[in-house]
């Protein structure tokens, strides 16, 4: 049986939490597959608050290391989907 994690996550203050949240994605690279982030974006603003996707791979272990890192930074917050499959 193959597991997929996505981690969905909130950082408030893109700004100041930017840089530390890097850091901890460089640091677990070998298990985020997908990563997809997006901010608001217009002539006026450009907001502080951004959204991260990550799709994982590789061992659980290191996706709880990732996610108890991450939740370490203090200005995001961090929701999971977890699915079971078959590796075809």
């Amino acid at each position: 049986m193959q597991q997929t994690m996505i981690l969905g996550i909130l950082v408030f203050d893109r700004i100041k939490e930017a840089g530390k949240t890097q850091e901890v994605l460089s640091k677990y690279a070998e298990v985020i597959r997908t990563r997809l982030g997006f901010h608001e974006l217009s002539d006026n603003v450009c907001s502080r608050v951004g959204t991260i996707l990550l799709v994982l791979h590789g061992k659980p272990e290191q996706w709880q290391a990732l996610r108890e890192e991450l939740a370490l930074i203090g200005g995001v917050e961090i929701k999971e989907m977890k699915f079971d499959h078959m590796n075809y």
